[in-house]
């Protein structure tokens, strides 16, 4: 006689696919889809994150701006007062006044 297959079931081997099933449902649930959602809500974070440094980046950008043209009218004034003293210099030693003090 031939040696005829077992009619009984290798349970050794629906054992081990049985636990191959759960060791993968494990890593799938307890492993995969928390650390997905995890990398979801990091992106999220990052977007707003780009968000606000573009935001501060227009706020720098608008103080740098008014700084540039207080300066300029700082450096207008300061030099239309350096005019003006010359001038009352000027006419006062037209008139032969002693100059008054600067201040």
């Amino acid at each position: 006689m031939a040696d005829r297959p077992s009619d009984r079931f290798p349970w050794f081997l629906i054992a081990a696919s049985v636990l191959l099933v759960l060791v993968i449902l494990y890593v799938l649930f307890v492993g995969y889809l928390p650390a997905k959602q995890r990398i979801a809500g990091l992106e999220a974070e990052l977007k707003d994150l780009y968000r606000r440094e573009a935001d501060l980046q227009t706020k720098i950008a608008q103080q740098d701006q008014r700084y540039s043209v207080r300066e300029r009218q700082i450096s207008a004034l300061t030099s239309e007062r350096d005019t003006l003293i010359r001038r009352l210099e000027e006419l006062e030693r037209l008139l032969g006044r002693p100059p008054t003090p600067r201040r």
